[in-house]
């Protein structure tokens, strides 16, 4: 486990991705079975534990500490994992302290013990060598004074998490029977089977057996919550590289593997053969379109590339295959990969083809497709009744073939894709599942137009579904990930309003020192006269720099406290107007204002703006009025689509 801490540790400080990339590659050279794959499977999202939750990490330091005490300290540092870490007591196992007030023994300097212990004291150095070491490593650098390899994450080098805290196991005293750190296949074999009942034990026990850095790294694994700057990809990227391999053909294969992966790195270590997925209906990792910008399109030939409507919707892959019996398994899966099934039984019977649809799920209704609202009607459903499928009746609408049968097209380019696709919905002739039409253009303006008005370019009755348009190179393969220059998405132009800063609380990992989410509202009637009331809360969208003057703007203009969230000022005359970029608008009993927004986040510093001209909750309510029939949810936000 301390070897994986290290990793961790060194990645969270690690600016750049090739820095990053090495560091990973390293440790899965350095690193044996089957502790480097649930490493993989930990940077790529693949582990989780249902008893872990972050209340239960709360009740552990309570019983241990000052509860004020770590409330400041939980305020300050603004994460969970590190503040436990840093404030957990350092007992017997972790010091090697004294039972019942009398001393250890002493090692003999005659006997010749004690040697390596008087170096760490002296020099305040600290080893690595886990019991999951082979030595030296690519993550140690020697000490210049003990001739040993010293950790670089906590001997002071730039970028440690505790430099200069707890030695590591192989330089502390022997004269105690405590065991060694837990390594990580440890944790994770035990967390996988370990009842409700007994994870608070167990977790104090590894929390008393490591030191700060693994405390850390151990409560960041079993809350799933790294924040380390390690997408999956990057991560998949840096085991590709362990066999020189291409990420694409890990991406590939990767549906079909499960930790500890011990196929895929004897692959990737040419001592055995590529794993072959022998699932009939499996997820393929999807491809994803980069944001255009007005200057990408200068560079841009329209002729290269063919462009559809972006309908808002949530995007999901549609499989079916037939197993080793002939008989067909279907599945639907979400654009992460994950199975839902379970959620729409009603799609099933038309996946009847083998195939792997690329597409959009919507809610049609008498032709015509309705809005995103009236979708997460059907959303994270565990149970589906009759009568929610006959009032939400789902619909597939597809923008792509990625499978055919047994062919894989995924190689050919899209223009012959979008052919195949075209054959196979007529084909298949369902009318649970459509086409989804392109959009004819034969210039920048002329597409301009189109995206500006979808009703008349088109999408006719189901403009309103519309959030932009798809540009697609006709010679695009389809690529997992999101490859530059292959796909664009041009999303309509947003909402905007200028709403008041009300309340303000610290971020989360690197972003923990500042105030950097922010809950903000709009002016309504009340009582006493105006009011604000909150109507959402946005956490990204500003710079670096902006980010400085806000939490500079709200250190000095707190007026109350909430444990973590801080009350700003926000009077008519005195506060910080934020101008708000969102993509919709819905009915929400959870809010005061009974609006929630969908996607906010802070377009603009308002620093020239009074809060008195901030807009009002009639602004928003006609903006509502475009959809009288909307209903009232419960969910606060959605997710995109396509």
């Amino acid at each position: 486990m301390n070897r994986f801490a290290e990793l961790l540790d060194r990645l969270a400080y690690e600016p750049g991705r090739n820095n990053k990339l090495r560091l990973i590659t390293s440790y899965f050279r350095e690193v044996g079975d089957p502790d480097r794959g649930y490493a993989l499977a930990a940077l790529t999202g693949a582990l989780s534990f249902k008893h872990a939750k972050p209340a239960l990490i709360r009740d552990l330091i309570a019983a241990r500490t000052d509860e004020v005490l770590f409330g400041l300290s939980y305020d300050y540092v603004g994460d969970l994992s590190e503040t436990v870490a840093l404030m957990w007591p350092r007992g017997i196992v972790n010091d090697n302290q004294s039972f019942l007030g009398h001393p250890p023994p002493q090692p003999s300097p005659t006997r010749g013990e004690g040697a390596q212990q008087r170096i760490w004291r002296a020099t305040n150095e600290v080893t690595d060598r886990d019991p999951e070491s082979d030595g030296r490593t690519a993550l140690n650098v020697p000490s210049p004074l003990a001739g040993e390899e010293t950790s670089f994450a906590r001997s002071g080098g730039q970028g440690g998490r505790y430099p200069g805290r707890d030695a590591d196991a192989s330089l502390r005293p022997r004269n105690h029977n405590n065991p060694p750190p837990p390594t990580l296949t440890d944790v994770v074999t035990t967390l996988r089977t370990l009842g409700k009942t007994d994870m608070p034990a167990q977790l104090a026990r590894w929390l008393d057996e490591l030191d700060e850095t693994g405390r850390w790294a151990l409560l960041k694994l079993v809350t799933g919550a790294l924040r380390i700057g390690i997408s999956a990809r990057l991560a998949k990227t840096a085991a590709a590289a362990l066999g020189d391999k291409d990420p694409h053909e890990v991406e590939l294969i990767w549906p079909g593997l499960s930790p500890p992966y011990l196929d895929l790195f004897a692959w990737l270590e040419g001592r055995a053969e590529k794993p072959v997925n022998r699932d009939p209906a499996p997820f393929r990792p999807v491809m994803l379109a980069h944001a255009i910008e007005d200057t990408d399109f200068a560079t841009l030939d329209p002729a290269d590339y063919i462009a559809e409507w972006k309908w808002d919707g949530i995007r999901v892959q549609a499989v079916a295959g037939r197993d080793d019996r002939g008989h067909i398994t279907a599945r639907l899966y979400s654009r992460t990969g994950e199975d839902i099934t379970g959620s729409f039984p009603d799609l099933v019977p038309s996946l009847r083809l083998p195939g792997a649809i690329d597409g959009e799920l919507l809610i049609l209704r008498d032709g015509r497709v309705q809005s995103f609202n009236v979708l997460q009607q059907r959303l994270n459903r565990k149970v589906v009744s009759p009568k929610l499928i006959k009032e939400f009746p789902i619909h597939l609408r597809a923008y792509d073939l990625l499978g055919d049968d047994e062919n894989d097209l995924r190689q050919l380019p899209f223009a012959e894709r979008r052919e195949r696709l075209e054959t196979f919905i007529k084909k298949l002739d369902d009318a649970r599942i459509d086409l989804s039409p392109t959009v004819p253009f034969a210039s920048w303006e002329a597409l301009t137009a189109a995206r500006a008005d979808p009703a008349n370019a088109g999408a006719g009755e189901d403009a309103d579904a519309v959030e932009g348009v798809m540009l697609k190179r006709r010679d695009a393969p389809y690529l997992p990930g999101r490859p530059r220059g292959q796909w664009w998405k041009w999303k309509r132009d947003p909402h905007i309003i200028d709403a008041v800063l009300m309340y303000a609380q610290r971020g989360h990992g690197k972003r923990s020192s500042y105030y950097s989410d922010y809950t903000f509202g709009v002016w309504t009637s009340g009582e006493n006269g105006d009011e604000l009331v909150p109507v959402g809360k946005a956490y990204f969208g500003f710079t670096d720099e902006e980010l400085l003057q806000i939490d500079r703007f709200v250190r000095r203009n707190t007026t109350e406290k909430f444990g973590p969230v801080r009350h700003v000022v926000h009077e008519p005359e005195k506060g910080l107007v934020l101008e708000v970029a969102f993509e919709g608008l819905q009915r929400s009993p959870r809010h005061k204002s009974g609006v929630a927004m969908r996607f906010p986040r802070i377009s603009r510093l308002r620093w020239d703006k009074p809060p008195r001209e901030a807009d009002r909750l009639e602004t928003l309510e006609k903006m509502l009025k475009a959809d009288e029939s909307l209903p009232t949810i419960n969910a606060a936000t959605g997710t995109g689509g396509h």
